[in-house]
């Protein structure tokens, strides 16, 4: 086996039509670049550019999945033990070099998924805010010394790891959210196993290359490729077998669920941030200009494969004719196509092609449900395309963007997610019935309202159910020193990201250190101090 920083990348023979190369991807467990024990491999496919082979990747499986775990179990003790402040120094180290090499992810991230360049150069900025956020947070991971009811005794907290913590996360933020979950993992002093998302693969390894080079020891960070029916259930399972002690997960809520039972059943931690249908609200006092941007931006951006996207648009009667007509004169001007060869894009192709498959399915519900299509013709080709799609659409996996009307909430649309560019519209009579609907389908991650009514606002954003809400702001749009998760079917009430993080990866434990030499029992051997009586007129003095 061969260390990783002692080789570069090996480049494959291959005949990709842009000469860009592809790779022979690893695992890196122990610092070592290792293939899978049974010899699987699958390649990583630009889905702007098919024909665009970025690499070939171990097809990791339950034998590795368990050798990564051992070898995080192993380097659990020593890398604990390191003194906060030298864990801060290194996630600085990591900081500092994705600012050195932020230009090449950023290509890479779009190159493997299709982001345009401008929203993978944010998932590329949000993993360095997160880095340079917990550097200082080394100094910061404060107990308490508290005052004991006891004479000569001291009283302490101190925040602990809870062990090996396996990672799992979707590809649409592919730099960002493995930070979100890593960095604050590390800083608390435990170790990780992570399963790269498997359309994200050549980015998830030259991201733990990196993680390396910035003096991370072996074993802190292994990282394992694979499907998530494949090495993703191993690490999950795991948990039955005693190997893992937290689980942080990014994904369906569905699998989610799945993920939770597991843990509760073992009592072991998990994090799970889930699936969102998020609603956005436009009342009459609204800047209409401001609106229809907000709306169209967490509609569309990343072709609408956030959690945190748009899902229903819902508009007070009284505006909703202007405003549809701004909104769909921007709709009806999108331009798509691929920002590594054209500028100016709003988005690009789907992630994957399993993912546009998933997304012409779900399509299916809003023509069932009985909503009234406006706009969207499903995949587009070179015979059936927008007219601002730029390039050969032969080449990708490209959608139109699609807007439906006339839900109601009866409707399944209405209720269910579907990841990818489209917006369902939704009317709403006034203020309380546009709350009501924001509040009616099962998940609760972001939300936004847009009002120039103080009262309203107020109203909104103490009455939601979400976990994230902007006022006169997208639904979109996570700042790195923010709690990001959700509540309902859209997570289990821990957060990423900020300060808050650390309770998911941390456990409290409390000591109490007696210095009196004999046994003092709280409760009982407590001095009592009587209220004594005095012969006083205190009502006569008011």
């Amino acid at each position: 086996m061969t260390h990783v920083l002692e080789t570069g990348f090996e480049v494959m023979e291959s005949d990709n039509p842009n000469g860009s190369p592809k790779v022979r991807g690893y695992n890196i467990v122990n610092g070592q670049l290792t293939l899978a024990r049974d010899g699987g491999t699958f390649e990583s496919r630009n889905p702007a550019w098919l024909d665009d082979c970025l690499g070939e990747f171990p097809l990791s499986e339950k034998e590795d999945v368990h050798a990564a775990l051992s070898v995080a179990k192993a380097a659990f003790p020593g890398w604990a033990a390191t003194p906060a402040p030298t864990r801060g120094q290194i996630i600085g180290n990591m900081g500092r070099l994705l600012m050195e090499y932020k230009d090449d992810i950023v290509r890479v991230e779009t190159r493997e998924i299709g982001k345009t360049l401008k929203e993978s150069a944010g998932s590329v900025q949000e993993a360095i805010d997160t880095c340079l956020f917990f550097q200082s947070e080394g100094r910061r991971l404060y107990g308490q010394t508290v005052n004991s009811e006891l004479p000569d005794k001291e009283l302490f907290t101190y925040r602990r790891p809870l062990g090996v913590c396996g990672i799992i996360n979707a590809c649409n933020f592919p730099a960002a959210v493995p930070f979100w979950k890593m960095i604050p993992a590390i800083m608390c002093g435990n170790t990780c196993v992570w399963k790269s998302p498997q359309d994200a693969p050549l980015l998830s390894f030259m991201l733990t290359r990196i993680m390396h080079e910035a003096g991370l020891p072996d074993g802190v960070i292994n990282l394992v490729h694979g499907k998530g029916r494949g090495a993703g259930q191993s690490l999950v399972d795991a948990v039955d077998e005693g190997m893992v002690n937290k689980i942080s997960f990014t994904g369906s809520t569905a699998v989610g669920k799945m993920i939770g039972e597991i843990c509760g059943r073992n009592l072991v931690s998990c994090s799970l941030e889930l699936g969102g249908k998020n609603p956005l609200v436009v009342m009459p006092s609204a800047n209409l200009d401001n609106a229809v941007e907000g709306a169209y931006w967490a509609g569309f951006g990343t072709a609408g494969q956030r959690c945190t996207s748009l899902g229903n648009l819902i508009i007070h009667e009284d505006v909703y004719d202007e405003f549809m007509s701004r909104f769909m004169a921007k709709v009806e001007s999108t331009r798509v196509g691929d920002s590594m060869r054209h500028d100016d894009i709003l988005y690009g192709p789907m992630l994957s092609e399993k993912y546009a498959r998933n997304f012409l399915s779900d399509l299916g519900m809003c023509e069932s449900s009985g909503a009234i299509k406006l706009w969207g013709e499903g995949i587009i080709t070179n015979e059936n395309k927008p007219i601002n799609f730029v390039g050969d659409a032969s080449e990708g996996v490209y959608m139109w963007p699609h807007v439906y009307a006339d839900v109601t909430e009866d409707m399944e649309c209405f209720h269910e997610e579907i990841f990818g560019p489209v917006v369902t519209v939704v009317k709403a009579r006034d203020f309380d019935h546009a709350l009501h609907l924001a509040n009616a389908s099962p998940y609760g991650l972001s939300s936004a309202c847009y009002t120039n009514d103080r009262l309203e606002a107020y109203r909104f954003k103490t009455g939601i159910k979400a976990g994230m809400t902007g006022i006169n702001n997208s639904t979109t749009g996570a700042e790195a020193h923010l709690p990001f998760g959700g509540v309902k079917g859209s997570g289990n009430g821990t957060r990423e990201s900020g300060i808050w993080v650390i309770e998911a990866y941390s456990y409290w434990h409390a000591v109490n250190d007696e210095l009196s030499g004999k046994l003092q029992l709280a409760q009982m051997d407590v001095d009592e101090v009587h209220i004594e009586e005095a012969d006083a007129d205190y009502a006569g003095l008011a």
